[in-house]
């Protein structure tokens, strides 16, 4: 019993040492060299389920009887998108950046660094398809019309199109970025990256345009019909997902312009890359049956 309690106290002493007298929770159920227990997965978990709370105050602000006011939905928003966006920043640089230049290269820490974003997009696909799911259940019932859809039923505008090809173009850029990387070309993959984080944020000031058009322009709002809670719920999530990841493509910018990946080092290159393939698969499915299918269905 005493040499166990000693030797807990050996690995917090160690870890304490390591990391700057900062202890850190659980620190004595992680294997020593692949990770650190942190509060920061915590933390971003509150702020992405307070932006659904958000978004139900939004809702309900927008009834004939508004239960909270748009103000409060409004700083609701601002406030769990802080907490997200805080949370994601700490995550991420306490289990990529911090002390980096002291760890060596671990094999089976990346790859189950890319196992573990696996399954995180596989919970994504699950996320998704219960949006779809929604949708397609609602196009079934034939519950809207198209004196109900922005652009008298034309949804599927010139706008739509120029995001797509801007998207699948910084999906196509990013995968070029790695293999310079992999190729040794430390300039063309910074140059390259740079390039996809700009098309990314062009891409969500894109939609955010678009989301101007329709509510500001042409009063189509989420509170319009079946159509508009499927149209902003599914398109809503998957902006948020373009933003988590260009605030990814941000961090490894600039750890790329810090010289932080090699052809040896760069899991988390592999891994913001896995995420950004996924988020452009979603949106080509997501124009197809929000865009394409609402035109068809009229």
């Amino acid at each position: 019993m005493v040499h166990s309690q000693e030797a807990r106290m050996t690995v917090a002493e160690d870890t304490s040492e390591e990391h700057g007298d900062h202890h850190l929770p659980a620190v004595e159920d992680w294997p020593r060299g692949f990770g650190e227990a942190s509060w920061w997965p915590f933390i971003t978990a509150i702020g992405a389920a307070g932006i659904y709370v958000a978004a139900g105050l939004f809702v309900l602000s927008q009834a004939e009887n508004p239960v909270v006011s748009e103000l409060i939905a409004a700083g609701t928003t601002v406030a769990t998108v802080g907490i997200f966006l805080a949370g994601l920043y700490g995550w991420l640089y306490h289990a990529f950046v911090a002390n980096f230049w002291e760890r060596g290269t671990d094999h089976h820490s990346g790859g189950t660094l890319r196992f573990a974003m696996l399954l995180f997009l596989g919970s994504e696909v699950a996320t998704f398809g219960a949006g779809f799911v929604y949708y397609f259940f609602v196009r079934g019932a034939n519950v809207w019309s198209a004196e109900l859809l922005p652009h008298g039923g034309n949804v599927f505008g010139n706008l739509v199109i120029a995001n797509t090809i801007i998207l699948v173009i910084s999906s196509l850029t990013l995968h070029y970025a790695h293999v310079k990387l992999l190729d040794g070309d430390r300039q063309s993959f910074v140059r390259w990256l740079g390039l996809t984080l700009l098309l990314g944020v062009i891409f969500i000031g894109g939609q955010a345009y678009e989301y101007y058009e329709f509510i500001v322009g042409e009063g189509f709002t989420i509170a319009e019909g079946a159509y508009a809670s499927a149209f902003y719920g599914l398109t809503g999530l998957h902006g948020l997902h373009v933003t988590m990841g260009a605030v990814l493509l941000g961090i490894v910018f600039v750890r790329a312009i810090y010289g932080q990946y090699s052809a040896e080092r760069h899991t988390s290159v592999s891994t913001v890359s896995m995420y950004w393939h996924f988020v452009d698969v979603v949106w080509i499915f997501l124009v197809v049956v929000l865009y394409v299918g609402a035109e068809l269905s009229i």
